[in-house]
């Protein structure tokens, strides 16, 4: 088995070096840019990376571009702002040692979020299992616009491994505001939108309560004091958005016809 840590970037010189040390272990490491204007991509060949700058053509497909160019087809996809703990790193060099043909097609790895200087625990951030490493001939980034995931062939066997990916998210909750606002939300109401879903000033009213009662309480995000109500502040900040851009794009569509 041989394998390729893939990492897609833009402007992410604060956490590439960190990024590329966690997936030294692996037989290559290629970094897909998409034109940072830092030093990025500087650094990331410093670290022994394999460099590629292809321009944004969203989530699902740059990491799809990534896959394909690898030289290997077990993929390790990483985030800039991911690290792996000692106890995953051992559970892929045990992978690394055995036969092919023991192997499953797919691994998922169970996600820790750090936010607000903690570790969190509920909310629904966690465990957060990711489907992070694949044989690329039994799975593909599918087409998703946002929250993209690897979707495995039919009859593909998918295992869990040990450890955890650390995801050092969100610095400071105003980051949080601003990717609410100019990414998740859009681009989560045009997936819903694109998916057939549809919204009402009933719906989109109920949205942003529902969405903290479900993080707040239902999915225990009171265990982790502060950060856990402000996940779930923005939780609800996020659905009312993701409702009221549904609704202008439902309109645009109306008076377009």
């Amino acid at each position: 088995m041989h394998i390729s840590a893939v990492i897609i970037t833009f402007n992410e010189e604060i956490n590439i070096r960190a990024a590329c040390e966690s997936v030294a272990w692996a037989d290559e490491i290629l970094v897909v840019d998409s034109g940072s204007t830092d030093r990025t991509r500087e650094i990331a060949t410093g670290c022994g990376a394999r460099v590629i700058v292809n321009e944004w053509p969203g989530f699902s497909a740059q990491k799809q571009f990534a896959t394909d160019a690898a030289r290997h087809d077990w993929i390790f996809s990483l985030d800039a702002d991911e690290r792996l703990s000692d106890e995953l790193k051992v559970s892929i060099e045990t992978l690394h040692a055995k036969d092919e043909s023991e192997l499953a097609d797919g691994y998922r790895v169970a996600r820790r979020t750090r936010y607000m200087d903690r570790w969190i625990r509920g909310g629904g951030w966690y465990p957060d299992h990711q489907l992070r490493f694949f044989n690329r001939r039994k799975g593909n980034w599918g087409s998703r616009i946002i929250h993209e995931s690897v979707v495995m062939s039919p009859g593909a066997r998918v295992e869990t491994l040990a450890g955890y990916l650390l995801h050092y998210t969100i610095r400071e909750p105003s980051d949080h505001q601003r990717m609410i606002e100019q990414r998740y939300a859009p681009l989560g109401a045009q997936q819903m939108y694109r998916d057939g879903k549809r919204t009402s000033p009933l719906r989109a009213a109920v949205a942003g309560p529902a969405a903290f009662i479900r993080s707040f309480i239902l999915k225990a995000g009171f265990r982790d004091g502060a950060a856990g109500f402000t996940i779930a502040k923005f939780a609800a900040r996020h659905a009312t958005l993701k409702h009221q851009i549904l609704r202008q794009l439902q309109n645009q569509k109306r008076d377009q016809s």
